[in-house]
């Protein structure tokens, strides 16, 4: 048996790494795709398995979310407003504004991947983790991240819809519909059943986590794969990846000062603050690669590699930042209406500090 001495040890080593190991096999997966790219019938049914994935990820997305917490956490809804005014108005307007980047710093795809990003609802479990870390609001990150995830449901698709347009694949009653039946039909079925199976999905969480994973890398290889197919890589070298990540670390300094700063002139206290700016300045991977795979069809490989490489720089410099702010003079303890006492957070700061980058990456 494991010591805990050792477990430790090993938690330390695993806060130490510089790279999310969900990340790595995000890249390996990349690289499979590159090398052994699924054609003809492979094709065919890595994305008959793709489409089932998405809709068992957004069914279990469902059956986790619960209905009382979200309700319960709706009376810190000045809160709420601003993750979500974050996450659907200034991302966005952000993302528009860097159309100014093209064709000289972005092309047109990667631009329309970047706009895309700012469209993608906000993070659960890496706003929980290192707004627990910071010693923040935990019970209203758990919440403003589930409203954020609701919201997306509805306006990532609207969002790209108005302002991607063709660039998304273009949009029609058939695409709305394949959207609907692909993500929200399996969302309300997992709340609709929540009552039956969230007690299961409870108790096997760590197992569904590993299915969480597998979908998210299946999808990503068929993307992939049709973007080799059809020689979309071609396009990208690697100065544009260098300007993409360039232009991501402008994007999330900006959004990490805005949360921050906004948050203390709305009046926001210092507690509510923390979970205000890991809400509001991250996105999710995982909510963002199905969506993806259905706006984008044959463009998606493009389109999902701003969001990915996002995901790992905001996860390794918030991991930082959260950190940062456990060491201020004033967290000790927090004081905002609807937080949970300091000793809760600090209890879940401890057990989550010791894995923080290589525990989120499928986050939802």
């Amino acid at each position: 048996m494991t010591s805990p001495t050792s477990r430790t040890a090993a938690g330390r080593r695993r806060s130490l790494l510089p790279v999310d190991p969900y990340i790595l096999a995000l890249l390996g997966t990349v690289g499979l795709a590159a090398l052994l790219p699924a054609s003809g019938t492979a094709a065919t049914v890595a994305g008959g398995a793709s489409t089932g994935a998405v809709a068992l990820l957004f069914f279990l997305y469902g059956a986790r979310l619960s209905t009382r917490e979200a309700m319960d956490g709706l009376r810190h809804w000045r809160l709420h407003l601003a993750v979500l005014a974050s996450t659907f108005l200034v991302f966005p307007v952000l993302g528009i504004a860097a159309r100014g980047f093209v064709p000289t710093v972005l092309t047109p795809d990667l631009y329309n991947g970047l706009l895309f990003l700012c469209l993608v609802p906000s993070t659960i479990q890496s706003s929980i983790a290192f707004t627990s870390i910071a010693r923040g609001n935990v019970p209203a990150a758990i919440c403003a991240g589930s409203f954020s995830s609701l919201a997306g449901m509805a306006l990532t698709p609207l969002l790209a819809a108005l302002l991607l347009g063709h660039g998304a694949g273009g949009f029609s009653a058939d695409s709305l519909m394949r959207i609907a039946l692909q993500l929200l039909v399996p969302f309300l079925a997992g709340q609709l059943l929540r009552r039956w199976v969230g007690g299961f999905i409870a108790r096997h969480r760590k197992v569904l986590g590993y299915v969480d994973r597998g979908s998210i890398l299946l999808v990503v290889y068929t993307a992939f794969s049709e973007g080799m197919n059809r020689g979309v890589w071609q396009l990208v070298t690697p100065a544009r990846l260098g300007l993409l990540l360039g232009v991501e670390a402008v994007l999330l300094a900006v959004m990490l000062a805005l949360t921050w700063y906004g948050a203390g002139r709305l009046g926001f206290g210092r507690a509510d603050r923390i979970a205000i700016q890991f809400a509001g300045s991250k996105k999710s991977l995982a909510a963002g690669l199905p969506m993806a795979s259905v706006l984008f069809g044959a463009q998606a490989s493009l389109a999902v590699l701003p969001l990915m490489l996002f995901h790992q720089m905001q996860l390794m410099v918030c991991a930082v930042l959260a950190r940062r702010r456990s060491r201020d003079p004033e967290a000790g303890g927090v004081t905002s209406a609807g937080t949970a006492p300091a000793g809760t957070a600090s209890k879940g700061a401890a057990s989550i500090e010791t894995g923080t980058v290589g525990t989120v990456g499928a986050d939802a």
